[in-house]
This record gives structure tokens, sequence and C-alpha cells, in this order.
């Protein structure tokens, strides 16, 4: 291992696996509190104790090494105890949207190969496990651990959180909790020795450039390597108590703000859903110092009715452009993550500055390569190496990166030289710092969420009267990317709008849904000479119209 490397707090490369990271922290804060949910604290102890009988009973349950091991929750301690759970045993965590529509779902549980899903019941409108029951009869027709499904062929066995009682093929979580309490720790301990920093650790899933969401393999070392140097870098410390609106099935909910947070000791306060009136409460209750939120969702913060009245004055960390900075009563931009550069096949950060650099540095860079990573700037479409200062596509390789996409050759995944090609824009200058410049590719970033047109694009083919229909992402001051849908009808069709969002809603998860849908003729879309379609002017006109008609999307007016 690359001694430049070396983590201030965790520097033993050994120790860099999910296992070791867990007995690292519930080593050193055994008894502060880790987690606070609903009026209730979970100690650094209490989370080692609750994973450790979780995993008991996971390995009664025939759970091993290599496995998969779905998480079908939303920010809740049972996804933590979970996730340790399975990794003491080697097992590959696979973290699942809730936002996902029940096809999306499928689709995941089939490709991904798990064979035990952790899930909650229900979250606001959506009971999963019903749905799960009225798609597949064979789960409620089955017994735990028998589970025989042809449409998800390595199910077996499900698990639901909480005190929600269980049927068929699923069992509660004290049910596999009890499975556990005749197998010796002894059994656990060197089921969790044999975990070793290369091994397989996360399958997270994202948008890509394709129609299906792509599969990021992630080794033991990435996670916990980016929750050490997150802690380190932002200054989090044991008398922290951290708010965060990023979900755990994304790779900054699990680094950024899970992982960060345990490493520093410090307290992660969990709130299941986002919904601003609550969160500001639970800001302001539990005394909150570090705010963890896209733009949109601080914005939406700011602008809650009762943001004024609420006391904010206990945040000390918060990015000083939010408009919770004013509210907390931050004077000075003195600490900041804007000066970073990552993506989720680098589970986060690849470049990145400490977040006490001074502004004038942070707010000119998108950060500098990590140690450990290395970031190189190519032809998009020679690969040739770009001199500094010249713009080409940024290419990233090193310790984070994710082993590949599971099920595809690696060949379509990294290049020759081992670089993953992120289809990003930027340039290095001579001092080594990043600026990142947009998007390459036709995928829209919205919210902190990739959404690819290509999925978009597939949930329409059943959508009668249009003859085009693509996806562009237009500059939004909050959410990056708004999506927008432009589609030209069929001779004699007049398609609408709000029928043709609703027909998306059924089948695409709510941030993937267009925010607009703006009807164009033949004449406003270019294409290329072998007949593809222009996204750059196409970009263009959407912006024209909805500049045209004072359009607002999201609290945001085009003019």
């Amino acid at each position: 291992m690359d001694a430049s490397l070396a983590l201030r707090l965790q520097p033993d490369p050994g120790r860099w696996t999910l296992p070791r990271f867990l007995e690292d922290v519930a080593g050193r804060h055994r008894d502060r509190v880790a987690l606070r949910f609903e009026g209730r604290d979970w100690s650094y102890r209490d989370l080692e104790r609750e994973a450790r009988a979780i995993a008991l009973g996971l390995l009664a349950a025939g759970v091993v090494k290599g496995a998969r091991v779905g998480m079908l929750m939303t920010n809740r301690p049972e996804w933590v105890t979970g996730c340790f759970a399975a990794s003491l045993l080697g097992a590959v965590v696979v973290p699942l949207s809730t936002l996902a529509t029940p096809e999306e779902l499928d689709w995941m549980l089939r490709h991904s190969d798990v064979s035990t899903l952790l899930l909650q019941r229900s979250l606001r409108s959506r009971d999963y496990l019903e749905e799960l029951l009225v798609a597949h009869p064979e789960i409620g027709e089955a017994t735990p651990g028998r589970v025989r499904c042809p449409a998800l062929p390595q199910l077996r066995r499900l698990v639901v959180a909480g005190r929600d009682r269980a049927r068929g093929g699923c069992q509660s979580w004290h049910e596999l909790a009890a499975l556990g309490q005749d197998v010796p720790a002894a059994l656990l301990d060197a089921a969790a020795a044999e975990v070793t920093p290369a091994d397989d650790a996360m399958l997270i899933y994202t948008s890509g450039t394709t129609a299906h969401p792509k599969g990021v393999l992630h080794m033991q070392r990435a996670p916990v390597i980016q929750s050490w140097r997150f802690a380190d870098w932002m200054q989090l410390a044991p008398e922290d108590r951290v708010w965060t609106a990023q979900p755990f099935f994304w790779t900054a909910g699990i680094a950024m703000s899970l992982g960060a947070s345990l490493a520093a000791g410090a307290c992660l306060v969990l709130q299941e859903t986002f919904e601003p009136g609550p969160a500001l409460e639970l800001i302001e209750r539990e005394r909150v110092t570090v705010v963890h939120a896209f733009p949109h969702q601080e914005k939406a913060l700011a602008e809650h009715p009762g943001a004024e009245q609420r006391d904010l004055s206990q945040i000390r960390k918060t990015r000083f452009h939010s408009p919770l900075a004013r509210l907390a009563g931050l004077e000075k931009d003195d600490w900041g993550v804007d000066a970073s550069f990552g993506l989720s096949e680098t589970f986060t950060i690849a470049a990145m500055l400490p977040c006490d650099t001074p502004a004038e540095v942070r707010r000119g860079s998108s950060g500098r390569a990590l140690p450990g990573m290395e970031i190189a700037i190519l032809d998009a479409e020679t690969g040739a190496p770009r001199a500094p200062g010249e713009a080409g596509e940024i290419a990233v390789r090193g310790v984070t990166l994710m082993r590949g996409y599971y099920k595809v050759e690696p060949e379509h995944a990294l290049d020759a030289n081992g670089f993953f090609r992120t289809q990003d824009g930027g340039a290095l200058d001579a001092d080594g710092h990043l600026h990142w410049t947009g998007r390459l590719s036709g995928l829209i970033k919205t919210g902190g969420a990739n959404v690819s047109p290509l999925e978009i694009e597939r949930a329409l083919a059943a959508y009668p009267g249009l003859k085009l229909a693509i996806p562009v992402g237009v500059p939004h001051p909050t959410l990056g990317e708004a999506v927008v849908l432009c589609v030209v009808p069929a001779a004699g069709v007049q398609p609408d709008e709000e029928r043709i969002r609703a027909f998306l809603g059924e089948r695409l998860a709510p941030y993937k849904v267009p925010r607009r849908v703006l009807i164009l003729a033949d004449g406003d879309v270019a294409f290329t000479a072998n007949q593809k379609v222009q996204l750059a002017p196409l970009r263009e006109e959407a912006l024209r119209r909805l500049a045209a008609e004072g359009a607002a999307i999201a609290g945001h007016r085009y003019s």
C-alpha cells in the first residue's frame, strides 16, 4: 500500500475493513451516543452488540462470505446494524433505493443476486413487503430460508425490521436474532477475521448512460478509507451532532454522513424522510452542529415558513453559501466541502481540499487528487493526455476506485491503463487543482442523483403518439440540473404534459420524472450527420422555451 495514503485516524491498512472499522469505533467511543432516532439513543456499544446479534442470526441462516445481502431501508438504526452484521461475515451489502419503483427494485434484486433481503415494511404510502408479495406470490407461500421464486432466483429469505409481523418467506428482525442464540461467538470472530481490505464489500446502484442502473462493486477498503478521511478533512469531533438528508443507499450517505460521524465518535441524528418542517424542529431540538443536505434541500429548509423562528445557532459546519448559514448566524466562510469532485465509482470523493482551506482557494477549485488517487485529463476521443490548463475528460484511478461494474466485462468499465473515464469535463492547473466544467455525456445530475435519459426513454416506449422524446438537463441553481423532456408528437397528436408526467410517475422513481414536458416541432430538433439528436442545441431550445414562458421549476424562474 502506498505510504502516502496513510490515514491519520486509522493508519493501519490491515484494518481497512468494515468489521475492523466497527471494532475500532466501538472500542474508542463505547459509551458515547452514536445514533439518535425517534427519541432513542444508540451508543457505540449498542451498535456493536446489535450488529453482532444480527450477524449471528445471519450465520445461523446460512449467509456466507460473498453472499449478497440487500438493504431496502431508509436512514434508521436497523440499516446501520444490518449493514455491519452482513459485513462481519464478509457478505456483500446491496443498498437499495427506497425511491425506486417496484419494477426498478425487481430488476436490482435479480441483477444483484440478493439471497437475503433486510427491509422495512413500509414508508409513507409505500408497503414494500406487500408489493413483493403481490408481484411474487411464491414469497408468501414459502418459509424463511426456502423462498423459491423464478423471477428472483437467488432470493431465499426476507427479514422485516422493527416490530412488524412477518409471514411466508419473511421473518421478523427479532426472529432472525433468535436464530443465532446458539451460534458460538468464536465462529463469528473467525468469519470476521477472514474479511480483507481487498474483498468485495458493497454493490451500489447508480444511474448511468444505460437503460438500467449500473451495479458499482466496491472493495472493503473504499467505504472505510472514505469514512476516516471525511472525518479528518471535515474536522468532525466527538462533540459534534450531525444531521443528514443524504440517504444511506448512496455513497455520500454511507461515507460522508454515517461513516464519518462514527469515525469521529460523533452523534448522528437520523430522520427517515426529508420534510423541511420536521427537519428544522429536529435540528433545533437536538442542537445539531453539522448539517449535510443537497442544495435544493437547504433551500427548502431556509424557505420554510417556520425557519426564522428556529434557533439554529448551534450549526457550525455547513456550506457558507447555503441559505442555512445566515439562519445559523455564520459570518465567515472558514469551512466548506465545495472544493471536491467525486462519484459513486470512487465511493464519493476522488479530489478534495481540507474544509478549513482558505475560502479564496476553495472557491476556485474542485480539489486536488486525494492521497492514493490519481486524476488525469484525457482527450475524450483519443484518450491522449492533455497538458495542464487544457480541457478534456476527467479520468480517475486509485485505492477507492470500484472493482468494476457488476456483470460487465472490465474492459468496458476501465481503459487499458486502469483509468475510469468519468464522462465529466475539466482541466488540471499547474498546481494540480482540478477544475470541473460539466458533463460530457447526456447523463443528468439532479438533486445529487444521476438520471439516465435512456431510463426515461425506455419507460416512454409504451406511450402512444410520440415521434421523438429526448430528456435533457437544464441548469438549475439548487438542483444542479432539472430534468426536462422534449417531445415531438406524431402527426395529428396533441400530447398532454401532465398525462405524460403521470405516466412516467407510475414507472420511475420520483426524482427521475421530468419537471417539465416541452412540445416541439420537427424543425426544433437538430441532428448529426448520422441522425443522432444534437443535445446541446436541444438543451438551448429547452432553455429558450422555459424563459419565454417565465417557467418556474423548484423555486427558480427562468428568464
